[in-house]
């Protein structure tokens, strides 16, 4: 997707900061952090939605989430953290690339947009 925010990144059209990366997916910092710790991870390949997922990619995904659980020292996350994905307009998803919070640490905000 051209427009996409999130395939530039990907693309390295965008410069941005990545913590990780691999053959499915990329970790970055969130610039508008909502939580002493907040990472997105970001699908390589692009859908909006869950629901637009085949059962390779909801596959794929689930190999993302294993791999962050891995990454708990990298990520500063070895006293707990949380996923949070937002679907839709209405969840507060304001890029439609499917992406996945991961925050720890104190939250700073109540919203997750």
């Amino acid at each position: 997707m051209t427009d996409c925010l999130f395939c530039k990144f990907i693309k390295n059209e965008i410069e941005v900061s990545k913590v990780f990366e691999d053959d499915l997916m990329i970790i970055i910092r969130d610039i508008a952090p909502q939580a002493k710790n907040h990472f997105l991870m970001i699908s390589k390949e692009h859908y909006p939605l869950l629901d637009m997922m085949t059962a390779e990619q909801a596959a794929n995904l689930g190999k993302c989430l294993e791999t962050v659980s891995r990454l708990k020292q990298l990520l500063e996350l070895e006293n707990g953290f949380r996923l949070v994905i937002n679907q839709g307009s209405d969840a507060g998803q304001t890029v439609r690339h499917l992406h996945v919070h991961i925050l720890s640490g104190q939250q700073l905000k109540c919203d997750f947009a």
